[in-house]
């Protein structure tokens, strides 16, 4: 079916198993799983980390004070945010607008608009599939692969029909690239599925028709029914001869030979010890010590000497200090796609228990890529009453890892079993990629339905209309209630995200984390909430400048500094609530889709 276009719409790397992600934030448990990542360079950078277990889950009250609109159920406290609230850009009798403005973004803003006090909102407008310039599947090859016709997969959910849908995935493989057509009825996958080709696309006829049902558990900790996964490859590092800077799109290297328009790139450096305490995490920050990280997935533009140019500006210093290096990547899968099919992989409550991390669906190593029009639903596998009945999933839902220029769309996901500490119940789970637009989808009664996961570089991600409701974390496996889950930023400073237009009813988390999940420490920095809303609570403590703007009137914020999930993050951030003389709502709607169009206008 074709698709309207809407402007509003990602050494060799290891992408085997899902790093750990504890829980303690946001009234969420204390307790971290285990896991690891690893990338290797053969220039010899290389990145690592390790999850490991704490104690038992802890909760933490804050004082309370006065709050701004309703108030979140569940929340073990709240505090205020007096003297945080700026003064409006309220610019009357605009024609075409009816509302207030940011003073942070007004009608003549261009991505190099900084106030006096420093502050700045980053252009995210190159969010999503090829940088939101296009409709994910706008260039699909021709063939299609029945898995029904072609290879006899069995619809009627009887029969194993891992082998067929395999099949079909490797023929739309050896033919370049293919779209493999899942017709409607209930496909049971006993065994796990990959795609590991560019230019194939998992095709349902809707998620209510097409349904894939996984009914594997065992040894499934850390895997994914259904992987879709390049080979990343790093090499030819060049050392930076000039710092990198926040919102410029070049870097200087010490040598460009090795590079040419077109390549992509990974520019990063070395957690050092200064780069630590410069954000006041010694001691705290230690998974990642003295290993290079990638911060940035980017493509050069142009070579001139030996300045490269690059697609999208970095979004946070790239310093001398810190070894800082730019790399070409190879193996990513390009052009890949999973569209309009229901999920369900819920067992016994016990067997979901037994695993940690188990993904429906798994996106490791790619760019131009995208997962529109899928849903969870009742697996089958769940038990029919008591615990985990009519659950949809045994743990988590979409990861998208290592990766760039990725959207997902139009997708609902939800019920899972698991909801307990080291990453369980994430429902839509970015790590360690640039660029991802998760838009118009909703995520409910997960742990964290929406979350930025484990390590560094987790920077130009756009959350756009997402709903996210009845978050739930469950501390003891025999529980099936616990305290509110928020979706949140969670692991190693995300950098210059966006939570654009979207409803909490539950909330959303961007604080100091401290030492929970193995070290987590301050989650974000220079991300900005633009016009929420719901009856749930935002929490915004973020390192140096954030921003939450135009939250609606039943949202309460919490930014008071005073507690431990503050701690280091001065300034308070950055608020603007609707003035009351406002003629009408924030203007514009969206602030992605703003930029999109001022980027793509010209």
């Amino acid at each position: 079916m074709a698709r309207p276009y809407r402007p509003a719409v990602a050494l060799s790397l290891v992408l085997a198993c899902s790093p750990a992600g504890g829980e303690g934030t946001g009234g969420s448990s204390g307790s971290s799983g285990a896991g690891t990542t690893s990338a290797t360079s053969e220039a010899g950078g290389s990145t690592s980390g390790t999850g490991d277990s704490s104690g038992a889950p802890t909760t933490t009250t804050t004082p309370t004070s006065t709050t701004t609109g309703g108030t979140s159920e569940g929340l073990t406290g709240t505090s205020g945010s007096s003297g945080a609230t700026s003064d409006t850009g309220m610019i009357p009798d605009l024609p075409g607008e009816t509302g207030w403005r940011s003073a942070l973004y007004p009608v003549d803003w261009t991505p190099a608009f900084t106030d006096p006090q420093g502050r700045f909102l980053h252009d995210f407008s190159y969010a999503g599939y090829h940088n939101g310039e296009a409709e994910p599947g706008q260039d699909l090859p021709a063939t299609v692969i029945d898995v029904v016709a072609d290879h006899g997969a069995d619809p009627k959910g009887e029969v194993d029909a891992t082998a067929a849908f395999q099949a079909a995935i490797a023929a739309a493989a050896l033919a370049g690239g293919a779209i493999v057509q899942v017709p409607a009825g209930m496909f049971r996958i006993d065994g796990q599925l990959t795609i590991g080709a560019s230019r194939v696309v998992l095709r349902g006829a809707g998620a209510a028709q097409s349904k894939l049902w996984f009914t594997r558990s065992k040894d499934m900790g850390f895997k994914s029914h259904l992987s879709v996964a390049g080979a990343l490859k790093l090499a030819d590092a060049a050392l930076l001869t000039e710092d990198g800077q926040a919102r410029g799109f070049t870097v200087q290297v010490a040598d460009a030979g090795a590079f040419k328009a077109g390549d992509d790139v990974a520019i990063g450096w070395v957690i050092t010890p200064a780069f630590i305490a410069e954000h006041g995490m010694t001691g705290t920050w230690m998974a990642f010590n003295d290993k290079w990280q990638v911060f940035f997935w980017r493509t050069v533009v142009a070579v001139e000497g030996d300045t490269l140019t690059l697609d999208v500006p970095l979004r946070y210093p790239a310093k001398l200090r810190d070894q800082a290096s730019v790399q070409r990547v190879s193996g990513y899968l390009r052009e890949v796609g999973v569209e309009d099919l229901g999920f369900a992989n819920a067992v016994g409550w016990n067997d979901a228990w037994a695993q940690s991390q188990v993904h429906a669906l798994s996106l490791r190593g790619v760019k131009d890529a995208w997962v529109r029009g899928v849903a969870s639903f009742v697996s089958p596998g769940a038990p029919a009453e008591g615990l985990g009945s009519g659950r949809h999933l045994q743990s988590s839902g979409v990861e998208v890892v290592q990766s760039k220029r990725v959207t997902i769309a139009d997708s609902t996901l939800g019920f899972p079993q698991h909801r307990g500490g080291g990453g369980n119940g994430y429902l839509f789970e970015i790590s360690q990629s640039s660029e991802v637009l998760t838009r118009d989808c909703v995520g409910r009664a997960g742990r964290h339905n929406f979350i930025q996961n484990w390590g560094f570089g987790a920077t130009g991600i756009v959350w756009l209309r997402v709903h996210s409701l009845e978050g739930v974390a469950v501390a003891l496996k025999d529980l099936d209630f616990g305290l509110t889950g928020l979706s949140e930023f969670h692991h190693s400073l995300a950098t210059a995200n966006l939570i654009d237009q979207s409803t909490f009813d539950d909330g959303w988390g961007a604080v100091n984390r401290g030492s929970e999940s193995t070290g987590s420490g301050h989650s974000s920095t220079q991300s900005a909430v633009w016009s929420p809303d719901g009856a749930g609570v935002i929490r915004s403590r973020q390192f140096g400048h954030g921003y939450v703007i135009g939250p609606g009137p039943e949202l309460s914020l919490e930014l008071s500094l005073d507690i431990p999930a503050g701690a280091g993050t001065e300034p308070v951030d950055f608020v603007e609530k609707t003035p009351a003389d406002a003629k009408g709502p924030l203007e514009p709607a969206s602030l992605y889709e703003d930029q999109l169009a001022r980027r793509l206008g010209g």
